[in-house]
């Protein structure tokens, strides 16, 4: 059950930024920064860069993450969750962490692929296991 741990830490920190994405689309709204046919068709060019980055690290989370709780929920559905693929699992909540502080501070392009290259290394590994462990 262990292995649902980690894969509760990357849910909470996709509703966080979920909802950060919601706040500063709202604030920039209210500030009159953006209208609604900004987002119309996705973001328009006329999005602040302040605006759109949250949306984007939202997108991130949903898009290799999805791999990871697949993989999560194959290794608890064979039975072959053990302390190396919850060490993993925990070093890839961690640079998803790190990737989405790093986007959402400071935005340095080279600082956040390392961390994602890194994130998408680990969730490989993962993924290299479990299909070697059902050997």
């Amino acid at each position: 059950m262990e292995i649902f741990y980690p894969v509760a830490a990357l849910a909470a920190l996709t509703f966080a930024v979920l909802f950060l994405t919601a706040f500063v689309r709202f604030r920039a709204a209210f500030a009159g920064r953006v209208k609604g046919r900004d987002f119309r068709y996705g973001e328009s060019r006329d999005v602040p860069g302040d605006v759109s980055i949250p949306n984007r690290n939202l997108m991130n989370l949903l898009e290799t993450p999805l791999l990871f709780y697949v993989v999560c929920v194959a290794l608890f559905a064979t039975r072959t969750v053990d302390a190396a693929a919850l060490m993993l699992a925990w070093i890839y909540v961690a640079l998803r962490f790190a990737h989405t502080a790093v986007h959402l501070t400071y935005n340095n392009v080279f600082h956040r692929l390392l961390v994602f290259a890194a994130g998408n290394l680990v969730l490989i590994a993962i993924w290299v296991r479990f299909i070697w462990q059902l050997r």
